[in-house]
């Protein structure tokens, strides 16, 4: 599945993503929230991420990692994900992303989790779409909420390396019954200028 916004293509991850996913992950800034800035080791990222991401898409098509590329540009500027949560029975998908710096403070976060929102609903037979974060990353919680979620659980964070664990993470949710009712403006735009392809 190939999803296009009016600023991204996002695809499937491939093996050939490799080295732009170790530079993404080296920049401390990139990790602040996620590692403390520690970067993500490359064979983790070549023995676990890409197999997982790859193995996902192929077992359901728009689950698994999409790599953001730059529509107009093109270039790597990072990636979303949609994820089946291991440990649930729930028909349930987590919402996950991952920039660039260069990339931050144009609304992309927003679109492609936008887009990624609307593939769970209107393609995927998701109950329950969530995302967490930092509860002292206020950026990512934005997007969350342009994105439709609502704050729905605060969690004890563990790894003290991180800035601002004390405060705990945050988790935010939207249910279908949610997506089916309420009016999301930004969706019905989207559904028309949208183009998803196999």
């Amino acid at each position: 599945m190939i999803i296009e916004t009016a600023h991204l293509v996002l695809r499937p991850i491939t093996r050939d993503d490799a080295a732009a996913l170790v530079d993404l992950d080296s920049d401390p800034a990139v990790m602040r929230y996620v590692s403390g800035g520690r970067p993500t080791p490359r064979t983790m990222i070549e023995d676990w991420v890409i197999p997982r991401a790859i193995a996902e898409m192929s077992t359901r098509r728009g689950v698994g990692m999409f790599a953001a590329m730059d529509r107009h540009r093109g270039g790597f500027l990072g990636w979303f994900s949609l994820r089946a949560p291991r440990h649930s029975s729930r028909a349930e998908l987590e919402l996950t992303y991952r920039l660039r710096r260069e990339a931050w403070g144009y609304g992309l976060a927003t679109e492609g989790s936008r887009a990624l929102v609307q593939v769970a609903f209107d393609r995927l037979a998701t109950d329950r779409l969530f995302a967490g974060t930092m509860a002292v990353n206020a950026p990512s919680r934005r997007v969350m909420e342009k994105s439709g979620m609502r704050l729905a659980a605060l969690h004890q964070a563990d790894d003290t390396a991180i800035d601002g664990y004390e405060r705990g993470e945050v988790e935010y949710e939207i249910l279908r019954s949610q997506w089916e009712t309420a009016d999301f403006p930004w969706a019905r735009l989207a559904r028309a200028a949208a183009h998803l392809s196999a």
